[in-house]
């Protein structure tokens, strides 16, 4: 390669002869390359190069060939000014880079190029393919928004924009990965976020160095504070009314182009226990739900534990009558509690696994029916008795209790190493498992956040919408993440008057 194409594969250059030849070098077995070449009002050479299925060719061909093919001016010059008053379109581009252009073309823009001019333009023209908004079939509700995000990032921020119309809504815009040059905006509500939290997140997502970013969960592992923990420290949601509701807390979020799941940080272990629909509810509803949530939190985590440990060390504890039925229903089980529950618990995993990958048409079916059937088939071989296929039953409707799909998960990985520990020490090993995990989560932070919040460190003020959900009139002030923020959310006395009777007269 001699040493002026090498130089025109950084800069545009002023022969469109040498742009064509660089252009054609840099997408060289890039069969779905396009290059037209055409004269500007029948004198000046110029060309258009861009991506096949990328772009609106029925706007390249309207607004930018015809005006530029039947351009008679004999002293025109290629500027933004004048394309602008030339081409109708509005989103164009001076660009004196080669690399700047590639980028914008394989973002779906149309490059043009015209002889005798040292600079290239780039013409917003790009089309492809989109998924259009539906309902988030991963969190569904009863009362509230039906829409979710898409996989298209300029859909996902107007549907923030559409609800949240202030203009300190801020979005910052960052391209990460080598090869993939993904756009991720990190997007927060100036005056109400705290502006150190603000900086961590730049900071980590700056410090990412990655050949290419596919999904949002490429960014939550490289920004989380422990990634050695079974538990999410960094929330993930499908809905944009949860991000807004977010964004008014003075939390940040992160949305990453090509996927529907955006990332909502600092989290803490109660708001990836809340759902939106608690706030929809009115607040006796949505408390009570609450409370139900919490305790199948627990019966998700230490139940089969609970009636491993019971069954084989503490048999005492167990009413007589209760305890001779279920000796009944095991004295032709072959063997410990501890291995039956883990059969049972190994097997209910795999089926809802199975559930989940199977298509949508078979998955359920699949998955009810095969608990039914090996359930049952394993009763009557007497592999395992009644009562634990009851325990592993409820055990796994509980799970199905939890709000976010990796709390979920985090409390089944969780559940087989307590089981051990009570199979072996009994309700001493169930309450030291139990010690370990809420250590564990005592030490855990989400950019910095305790993830305890706000009942370890605590903060009476912030829990009325923890243990409680507090009616809307009374959450005045909104959470503390870091340092001191605008925390005043609404002014004192919204609670509703009782309405007066209107008294008849004769």
């Amino acid at each position: 390669m001699d040493a002026s194409l090498s130089d025109s594969l950084d800069t545009v250059s002023s022969s469109l002869d040498i742009n064509l030849l660089a252009l054609r070098t840099i997408y060289d077995k890039c069969k779905d390359i396009h290059f037209h070449e055409f004269l500007i009002g029948g004198t000046t050479q110029a060309f258009v190069v861009h991506f096949d299925g990328m772009v609106n060719l029925e706007l390249l061909d309207r607004d930018v060939l015809k005006p530029l093919l039947s351009e008679s001016s004999d002293e025109w010059n290629c500027t933004e000014k004048e394309l602008s008053s030339l081409i109708t379109i509005s989103d164009i581009r001076e660009l004196s880079t080669l690399p700047e252009l590639t980028f914008h073309i394989s973002a779906g823009s149309v490059g043009l190029f015209v002889d005798g001019i040292a600079r290239g333009f780039s013409l917003g023209l790009a089309k492809w393919e989109k998924r259009s908004i539906e309902e988030p079939s991963a969190e569904s509700i009863i009362r509230g928004p039906r829409e979710g995000f898409t996989e298209t990032i300029c859909v996902n921020t107007s549907m923030l924009r559409r609800k949240m119309k202030s203009t300190s809504l801020k979005m910052l815009a960052y391209h990460i990965g080598k090869h993939t040059q993904t756009e991720v905006v990190v997007v927060y509500m100036e005056g109400i976020a705290n502006e150190s939290l603000i900086e961590e997140v730049q900071s980590r997502i700056n410090d990412i160095e990655i050949d290419g970013i596919l999904e949002s969960g490429y960014i939550e592992g490289l920004i989380e504070d422990n990634p050695f923990s079974p538990f999410p420290q960094i929330q993930v949601t499908e809905r944009p009314d949860v991000v807004c509701a977010a964004l008014l807390e003075g939390k940040v979020s992160i949305l990453v182009d090509g996927t529907p799941v955006a990332l909502i940080a600092p989290a803490t272990l109660f708001s990836l226990l809340q759902s939106p629909e608690d706030y929809y509810q009115r607040f006796i509803i949505g408390t009570c739900i609450r409370w139900l949530r919490y305790l199948f939190f627990f019966i998700t985590l230490l139940l089969p534990s609970l009636y491993v440990s019971i069954l084989t060390f503490h048999q005492e504890m167990v009413p007589t009558s209760l305890l001779l039925s279920i000796a009944k229903s095991r004295e032709d089980i072959p063997f410990p509690a501890l291995i039956e529950a883990l059969l049972m618990e190994v097997a209910f995993e795999a089926l809802r696994e199975a559930g989940v990958r199977l298509p949508k048409q078979v998955g359920a079916a699949v998955s009810i029916v095969g608990a039914l059937v090996i359930g049952q088939a394993a009763t009557s071989a007497g592999l395992v008795s009644s009562p634990m296929v009851m325990v592993v039953a409820i055990t796994g409707i509980a799970s199905f209790m939890m709000p976010q799909y990796s709390t979920g998960i985090a409390l089944r990985m969780l559940r087989f190493p307590i089981m051990f520990l009570s199979g072996m020490l009994g309700l001493l090993g169930l309450m030291l498992g139990f010690i370990l995990i809420v250590i564990h989560l005592c030490s855990l932070r989400s950019l910095g956040v305790p993830y305890l919040q706000p009942l370890a460190p605590i903060k009476v003020s912030e829990l009325k919408d923890v243990l409680i959900r507090a009616p809307i009139w009374s959450m005045r002030t909104r959470p503390k993440f870091t340092g001191r923020s605008n925390d005043i959310r609404q002014p004192s006395g919204q609670k509703p008057e009782k309405a007066k009777g209107n008294e008849s007269h004769d």
